[in-house]
């Protein structure tokens, strides 16, 4: 099974991942709600949402993220 549905605790904070997970939209870490919220604060976020979209149009299913 691939890790991100197996790890216990978030790549960016180390807090726990009980209450959910997401890959980040900068990279490929798995990382909490918490920290999803503080990337949606970001002033860049909506590049890196639409840098993925692009790269998903492309076919491009394993982006890494604009950080990546």
């Amino acid at each position: 099974m691939d890790r991100f549905f197996t790890q216990k605790t978030c790549d960016r904070c180390g807090g726990s991942l009980a209450g959910g997970r997401i890959m980040s939209m900068y990279s490929t870490e798995c990382i909490c709600l918490t920290c999803k919220e503080k990337e949606k604060a970001r002033q860049d976020y909506k590049a890196a949402v639409q840098a993925e979209l692009d790269e998903v149009k492309k076919g491009n299913l394993n982006y890494k993220g604009i950080k990546g």
